[in-house]
């Protein structure tokens, strides 16, 4: 299916090679003063092209700016990035393989669609660690939905939309090099190009090599911080033509080999050695391309494949498998002065295909068609309203509307949104891609889950004073949870009972010349139903206050200095024998780095306070929990105290 998907849409390329566009597309440059950046900020994961301010959905754009601050912090992925982003949570799924997620607003990270320039490159339920496998050198914007976005794409999108914008090519060649090292022994190297090729062309080169040794930082012959070696390239081809039409073409491979559980002679309390090893080879390609339609409209169409392959070994045993998801659309979209729409058809696949564990093989067929359109219905108000059909093959005809409301009276900016949307269930939750598929139950009887999002938000700017409040919520049906059935075999079930979570979201952000000041506060309050009992708990890894304090000082020819502040509050545990509650921790870290012409160096120092979670407890249980998981749960850092440092270099119009 993968290759009979993309290699029609490679020939549709070479037929209109002379000519395309990739829709909402536009450069950004996030040294720009904040009111013309906002001005310059075009949304992709809405498709409707507009400017975030004029967008009734609430989209949370990240610029090239914050993006780099980041890359200096972390260069080898974009969990940092995301992690110190209001309403997100980073979540360690897997001590043993240092694998996370992406929870917004509390609800758990297989609800949240990982997207790279809308295509689903990583994979329409991307794995735990596909988050830790982007690298963050190559991107121009990251956009954020918060809620359902089922009705824009579908089934893995129940909690949210996270768009991955690549950078696009300027008119002169410029690229970077980023080298890096860390006090406890990894070192990133990442080199990034770009250039115009003539004739409306322009391309991209992003090639990535990272790598950490395995750390045992507590002396109990586990390893707390997973060894691993990685491997990545992505070109990216763009055409811009002068009548209209325009392309975009990526292919993407990647490679790594991770290693975990007890180090060199170690043993877990059962007395015997327990290596956790994943080895992931990915290969992935995306297109889009774009024609105008008379005077009215455009033609668009876009496709993706990935095929990724997995050694895991839980011990003595090892789990061999594949994952594979296309995705074929075609739409029409247009718009006027006070109007946008898009309507189209979607064609998407999900399959698993595991060599050890056959009966847990699945092959998911969805088609759809969608609908979206936003009309501005005065001066100050607009509407968009979406709605999508899914007919999935498991678990039939889904409906997914979402109707949001934007509302700007002078310096006020609300906005409100409602949405539902479903999830296909697929053997994987965060327990058992922790833990593998051995003490699974085969799958039998499982609901999709759906759930009800809603959002109210009322933002102020005023000078150099910008402030915003949320308030949000979302209940969950039929949400899937795992539950023991003996000693040493679980089963996933639809839990009985909503899943509820109500929050507030709070931001204040203060720009003065070289000067930001950001402050945030997230409340959540999230309960679910108990599995085997009555009653409600509350969800388990959901801190229910959190805050953050970041201030910078930058100038692009100079450098900047940066100082973060970030509080987690207490979380509700799930089955950890040590404790019911996580304790409250206080993250601090300092960046800085100097600018020499064309040469950057930077240091970064990361938890300062040295905050680590074996401080407290073993990170080892004391016996194997029935889904065969030998850790319990990560509610703190595990790697306490690094500082990193290096250098960045770039060639070209360094301004770009």
């Amino acid at each position: 299916m993968f290759y009979r998907l993309i290699t029609p849409s490679l020939c549709i390329l070479m037929l209109l090679a002379a000519p395309l566009k990739v829709a909402g597309q536009e450069e950004h440059h996030g040294h720009d003063d904040g009111a013309e950046e906002v001005e310059e900020v075009i949304v992709q994961a809405t498709r409707s092209r507009r400017r975030v301010q004029d967008e009734a959905i609430r989209v949370e754009v990240l610029s090239q700016e914050e993006i780099e601050e980041k890359l200096l912090m972390r260069p080898g992925n974009i969990s940092m990035m995301l992690n110190e982003t209001g309403g997100l949570r980073v979540q360690v799924t897997s001590p043993a393989l240092g694998s996370a997620n992406v929870r917004i607003y509390g609800m758990r990270g297989r609800y949240t669609q990982l997207l790279a320039d809308g295509l689903p490159l990583y994979g329409g339920q991307a794995s735990s660690l596909g988050l830790l496998q982007v690298p963050p050198s190559d991107l121009g914007q990251v956009e954020i939905i918060k809620g359902s976005a089922s009705a824009l794409y579908g089934g893995q999108s129940l909690g949210g939309v996270i768009n991955l914008v690549s950078r696009r090519p300027g008119a002169d060649t410029t690229g970077e090099v980023v080298a890096n090292a860390t006090t406890r022994d990894a070192q990133d190297l990442s080199a990034y190009a770009e250039s115009a090729l003539g004739r409306g062309w322009s391309g991209s080169m992003l090639a990535n090599y990272h790598r950490q040794s395995a750390q045992d930082l507590d002396g109990d012959d586990w390893i707390d911080m997973p060894g691993y070696e990685r491997i990545s390239a992505r070109p990216r081809l763009y055409y811009e033509g002068y009548d209209g039409r325009s392309a975009y073409l990526t292919v993407g491979a990647m490679s790594e080999d991770r290693r975990g559980g007890t180090g060199p002679g170690g043993f877990v309390p059962g007395g015997e050695p327990f290596q956790q090893n994943q080895d992931t080879r990915r290969f992935d390609t995306g297109l889009a391309l774009e024609s105008p339609v008379g005077d009215w409209g455009v033609a668009q169409l876009r496709a993706s494949g990935m095929r990724q392959s997995h050694d895991h070994r839980f011990g003595e045993l090892l789990e061999i498998d594949q994952h594979e998801t296309t995705l074929l659309e075609v739409s029409l979209a247009g718009d006027s002065a006070t109007r946008s729409w898009v309507a189209g058809l979607a064609y998407q696949t999900d399959a698993y295909d595991s060599e050890t564990f056959p009966v847990f093989d699945y092959n998911y067929d969805a088609p759809a068609i969608f609908a979206q359109l936003e009309q501005d219905l005065s001066a100050d108000i607009s509407l968009a309203a979406s709605v999508r059909w899914d007919d999935h093959s498991e678990y039939g005809n889904q409906l997914s509307p979402r109707v949001s409301l934007l509302y700007r009276p002078g310096p006020w900016t609300v906005r409100g949104s409602w949405g539902r949307g479903f999830y296909a269930p697929t053997p994987f939750i965060e327990e058992t891609e922790a833990a593998g598929l051995s003490r699974l139950e085969p799958l039998g009887g499982l609901g999709a889950e759906t759930a009800e999002t809603f959002s109210l938000d009322i933002g102020y700017a005023f000078g150099a004073l910008e402030t915003g409040l949320t308030v949000f919520g979302s209940d969950i049906d039929d949400a899937v949870r795992l539950q023991a059935v003996a000693a040493d075999r679980v089963q996933l079930v639809n839990q009985r009972g909503v899943t509820r979570t109500r929050g507030i979201e709070a931001m204040l952000r203060w720009r003065q010349g070289p000067y930001v000041v950001t402050a945030s506060y997230l409340y959540l309050d999230a309960d679910e139903p108990l599995v085997s009992a009555p009653g409600d708990r509350a969800v388990p890894l959901t801190p229910r206050h959190s805050a953050g304090l970041v201030a910078m000082w930058e100038q692009h020819d100079r450098g900047r200095v940066g100082l973060e502040l970030y509080y987690t509050g207490t979380q509700s545990l799930a089955d950890n024998p040590y404790r019911n509650e996580g304790e409250p921790y206080l993250h601090v870290g300092l960046l800085g780095e100097i600018v020499l012409g064309r040469f950057g160096l930077f240091l970064n120092l990361e938890n300062l306070l040295n905050v680590r979670q074996t401080r407290e407890d073993p990170l080892v249980r004391p016996n194997r929990a029935p889904s065969g998981l030998w850790t319990v749960d990560a509610w703190g850092p595990l790697e306490g105290f690094i500082a990193n440092a290096g250098i960045r270099m770039r060639f070209g119009d360094s301004s770009h």
